[in-house]
């Protein structure tokens, strides 16, 4: 029981930490490694073989962990000095980041406290903002009233004028391919004319069915699944 809680109690490294493990590998050897050596390494550290490529991996994409390939063989390595100049690299842009920021930031402040000009609270400003107020009611009482308009705009007859007679003209369309189809069916089942001639009823096809004059004769057909 005793060993199960002190098991319990034992954590695994977080991935800083294992950074640091293996990071502590290059610099006490400053040697080169391949990456099953390292693997092998690791462990020795605390850090699993398993998440050793990946720890270093993340080494590398942060310019902590060199590597080149030589030959067929990528050998990975880190010295301090080289680390140092990283680091203070980083610490150079994050310093000229700050600077840039800082000079940013006064510049929006001067600019906010200039928008501010004008704008200070008086009995002028709350009369010109009543009135705002009202033209954009005044406003968006004209457009509502305009919608109810719309449908006696010219342009909007037009418009529906046309889709009127591409519809008349895709009904003519199909109404052509009914006879066919109706003509074939005659053609080649006519001992079943009865069962044809209940089947076109069904759907609508009757006696008057025809093409299209107007827009206005347009039905739709019972047409089922």
């Amino acid at each position: 029981m005793r060993r199960q809680n002190l098991m319990s109690k034992k954590r695994g490294l977080s991935l800083e930490e294992k950074r640091e493990k293996m990071l502590q590998i290059f610099y006490d050897s400053q040697d080169f490694f391949l990456l099953k050596e390292l693997e092998k390494s690791g462990p020795k550290k605390g850090v699993i073989s398993q998440s050793v490529k990946d720890v270093i991996q993340s080494l590398v994409d942060d310019d902590l962990v060199s590597k080149d390939k030589i030959g067929s063989s990528i050998y990975f390595w880190s010295f301090p000095s080289c680390a140092g100049n990283q680091l203070r690299n980083a610490y150079h842009k994050l310093e000229a980041d700050l600077k840039s920021n800082k000079k940013r930031l006064s510049e929006l402040n001067a600019q906010r406290d200039n928008l501010k000009k004008g704008r200070e609270e008086s009995d002028e400003r709350e009369e010109a903002l009543a009135q705002l107020k009202a033209i954009e009611t005044k406003y968006n009482s004209l457009k509502d009233e305009m919608g109810q308009y719309a449908e006696n705009d010219p342009a909007a007859l037009e418009a529906i004028k046309n889709a009127t007679e591409v519809a008349r003209a895709a009904a003519n369309r199909w109404t052509d391919n009914i006879f066919t189809l109706r003509q074939w069916c005659s053609n080649n089942f006519p001992q079943a004319k009865e069962q044809l001639e209940h089947l076109y009823a069904e759907v609508g096809v009757t006696d008057d069915f025809d093409y299209l004059e107007s827009a206005d004769q347009i039905k739709p057909l019972n047409i089922r699944n």
